[in-house]
């Protein structure tokens, strides 16, 4: 029987953070069994996992979609398998996905992955954001996957409204808004919408901060920081950029586990 679970990640206490589904198989799925098993669950995405010796292949799906990189979802995989036993907590896991290879360990309480940093590519026509958020816009940036939108303050990231509608029609994987704090303990926040996608906004986005990183490092004048996606549930991301990778830290927690039946 296929064991499932849900884990909340980016966080430490449950219902915060940002939610994901882990399945664990025993052989590969079907694209369409794995798309309807994602659309059960109805949460931004559902991980599922086939062990190849030492190591994982792993795909994401959204309820619509399957995508190409997910930073939460692959830190709650990492998560149940050093709590469920299949590795020993001081072994890495190495997962084989759609953006190479990515490594988690635990150095300490928090989880470490090893992501891709994804830059920047050449903006062409941009949509009219400031129309689309309802405030002014500081500056906008692009990579393969997402639009980057600065704001001038992170209270004006916080209170975003905005038009769903108009962002599902941008032909990217989502929206991320942004803005640097000024102040401690956080060095930028930050939101993600993905109307597109499926997800009208997801509560924290890990892959998200494989942009936001060296958008930041560029402009802060530094590569380690703490970062806070400010949807309604919330959560930490701490993200430091090595090169051409960017390490992300997060902690999770297991809120539900069951058996699929079919």
């Amino acid at each position: 029987m296929t064991k499932i679970f849900k884990v909340d990640a980016f966080t430490d206490s449950p219902f915060s953070g940002s939610p994901a589904a882990v399945c664990l198989l025993t052989e590969a799925a079907t694209d369409s069994w794995m798309q309807n098993i994602a659309r059960e669950m109805n949460v931004s995405e559902t991980a599922f996992l086939v062990r190849r010796d030492e190591e994982f292949d792993l795909r994401w799906f959204t309820p619509t979609v399957e995508i190409d990189l997910c930073g939460h979802a692959t830190l709650a995989s990492a998560h149940i398998v050093w709590e469920k036993g299949i590795f020993r907590p001081e072994q890495q896991i190495p997962f084989r996905t759609r953006s190479g290879l990515l490594i988690a360990s635990r150095p300490g309480e928090w989880i470490e992955l090893d992501f891709p940093s994804v830059g920047e590519v050449p903006l062409g026509e941009v949509p009219d954001f400031v129309g689309i958020l309802g405030c002014p816009v500081v500056n906008v940036a692009r990579n393969r996957f997402d639009y980057l939108v600065e704001l001038r303050s992170a209270d004006l990231v916080r209170t975003l409204r905005p038009d769903m509608q108009r962002l599902a029609q941008i032909p990217v994987r989502g929206v991320i808004v942004t803005s640097a704090t000024g102040a401690d303990p956080y060095d930028f926040v930050s939101r993600f919408f993905a109307p597109g996608s499926g997800i009208d906004e997801d509560p924290v986005t890990g892959s998200a901060h494989c942009f936001l990183g060296p958008y930041w490092a560029d402009r802060l004048n530094k590569r380690e920081f703490r970062a806070f996606q400010c949807s309604q549930r919330g959560g930490e991301v701490r993200v430091e950029v090595r090169g051409d990778r960017v390490i992300l830290g997060g902690k999770a927690v297991t809120v539900m586990q069951g058996t699929l039946t079919v």
